[in-house]
């Protein structure tokens, strides 16, 4: 059983970037009207391919959840940005020779997103409210892009 912690940038930095509006802009703009936070992901689509931005509209979960994959993107980082204020959980996990170990599980603030790093290894996206509404920034180009592995036990985590 893995239990859910609060996203941290420390604590999520080895598998990629929180997005949120912590602490002062980095400059205004538009005026002094808007604040900007600049930069906040190490966005990266390989040499072949192009940022895309999908919207998904993934179903909601609940806690406990029962997880038995997970996945990774070998060519390129993706990005989850909600389109609500809702939490989400994110699941991630280290890679152990192509195989994905030591699972860790993060609950979203409302506002936060995520920046996954290329070859991270994570659950798919688990909203935990209605309705699920995501921008997605990820590659577009060609081959897959994907790779999914089944786990043998499944893991619970919890809240």
């Amino acid at each position: 059983m893995i239990r859910a912690t609060p996203l941290t940038p420390d604590a999520f930095a080895p598998f990629g970037d929180v997005l949120d509006t912590a602490g002062a802009p980095d400059r205004l703009i538009n005026a002094g009207l808007c604040g900007r936070w600049h930069d906040r992901a190490r966005l990266d689509f390989g040499p072949d391919g192009r940022a895309g931005l999908s919207l998904f509209h993934a179903t909601p979960r609940s806690l406990p959840h029962v997880l038995d994959l997970l996945e990774r993107h070998p060519d390129a980082s993706q990005a989850f940005v909600p389109m609500t204020l809702h939490p989400f959980l994110v699941i991630v996990a280290e890679d152990d020779d192509g195989t994905p170990a030591r699972i860790r599980a993060f609950l979203t603030a409302p506002g936060q997103g995520i920046n996954l790093l290329r070859n991270t290894w994570h659950g798919v996206l688990t909203p935990l409210a209605e309705p699920g509404l995501f921008a997605v920034i990820d590659r577009i180009g060609p081959g897959a892009n994907l790779q999914e592995h089944r786990l043998a036990s499944p893991v619970t985590i919890t809240g």
